[in-house]
């Protein structure tokens, strides 16, 4: 019992009834069957866990965590990821520590309390220290968390818990009825930055897109091949995807999985791993050859055709993730601001973690968000 609440904790999502699950976590795409795809995929670098509060039988909360070896300069690079590559050849573990965060590995963060807010968030807090204590974790966070928790979260604060900005997603109101009208609403430059970009590959590589929701084991082999090639061209991103994430997608969530393949003379040259309900549209994953990315503008061809994908099935909002954010704010995306909630179970060391999120703020490696932190200052 925490806070006179019974918290059940489970390994597997499908030992928590998915009714009471569904009664309290916040409706989203990632959602019972999503997880139920993350527990039967071979993810090495995780290990899940399900919380779901009842009080009085009732259930009352539930979110979801994972425990994992955090590489704290995930999102830092220049100068500072040379320095912390030096200190990592001398102690390779420093900058990996294991945590548990409250979560997911892609997406935002949720946690779904239905009553006695206060209450209920320090309960399950008291269940995530008693979690990470048992797995030896050195520190606890609250992952990628929108500004509508802060008022849930606040008690956190009162227990040691620093809030840090993280990196943002993105996304785009749909608003326009074809790709010609959204190309009004962007800037001179941008607009016909992309015309130029288009007229690189028009008529000069002939490409064909397909869209389903299942892939054979080869079309998932050589989309998987793609994923991987871009992946290790990111310096962000705590996720693996095996190849099997794929395959359980499509079985568990045949509704909401949308494959996005492009082909060149036959040969796969980019995928979108994306999820849609109604006029909600999430681009997940990419991939690209990039022996033709560079060279045909592969990124801006894939995103004209899931635009005029969502334009033509009336998606009005389209989420496109981290990353590359210059592009996207050219493109016309907003920033969703995320907060890490975090603190070391060492009293001592979480003196320095508001230190060190001082040095990890996005505005210290993107340009971009110098440029929101100006705005925001001018809006003030």
């Amino acid at each position: 019992m925490q806070n006179g609440l019974e918290i059940k904790v489970v390994k597997k999502i499908e030992d928590l009834p998915q009714g009471d699950w569904e009664k309290v976590f916040p409706a989203a795409l990632e959602n019972y069957n999503f997880f139920k795809t993350l527990d039967q995929s071979s993810f090495e670098q995780f290990s899940f866990f399900y919380l779901l509060a009842y009080e009085n039988n009732h259930p009352v909360a539930a979110t979801s965590c994972f425990l994992f070896n955090f590489p704290l300069d995930v999102a830092v690079n220049g100068k500072i990821k040379f320095l912390f590559s030096a200190i990592k050849k001398i102690l390779p573990n420093i900058f990996s520590p294991r945590v548990l965060i409250c979560g997911l590995p892609m997406g935002a963060g949720r946690i779904g309390i239905t009553r006695d807010a206060d209450r209920v968030i320090l309960a399950l807090d008291d269940c995530l220290e008693k979690i990470a204590g048992e797995h030896k974790a050195a520190m606890v966070i609250f992952k990628d968390f929108t500004a509508g928790y802060d008022q849930m979260l606040k008690p956190l604060l009162s227990r040691g818990f620093s809030k840090i900005e993280s990196f943002p997603s993105t996304e785009m109101e749909i608003n326009f009825k074809s790709f010609d009208e959204y190309l009004k609403t962007l800037s001179r430059v941008s607009r016909d930055g992309l015309k130029r970009n288009f007229k690189k590959v028009d008529g000069k590589l002939k490409i064909e897109m397909e869209v389903t929701n299942v892939l054979n084991d080869a079309t998932a082999e050589a989309a998987h091949q793609l994923y991987r090639q871009t992946m290790n061209r990111q310096e962000m991103g705590l996720e693996n995807l095996p190849l099997d994430f794929f395959k359980n997608a499509s079985r568990n969530m045949p509704n909401e999985v949308k494959f996005f393949l492009w082909r060149s003379e036959g040969k796969l040259i980019a995928f979108a791993f994306c999820l849609v309900r109604g006029d909600y549209f999430i681009d997940y994953y990419l991939g690209f050859d990039y022996a033709l990315a560079h060279q045909y503008h592969l990124y801006f061809v894939r995103f004209r055709d899931l635009l005029n994908w969502c334009i033509e099935h009336g998606v009005k909002r389209y989420e496109m993730g981290v990353t590359a954010y210059e592009p996207k704010r050219r493109l016309g995306f907003k920033f969703i601001r995320f907060y890490f909630y975090m603190k070391h179970r060492n009293r001592l060391l979480n003196r320095f973690v508001g230190l060190v999120s001082h040095f990890m703020k996005p505005a210290n490696f993107d340009p971009v968000f110098k440029q929101m932190e100006a705005n925001d200052a001018a809006a003030d």
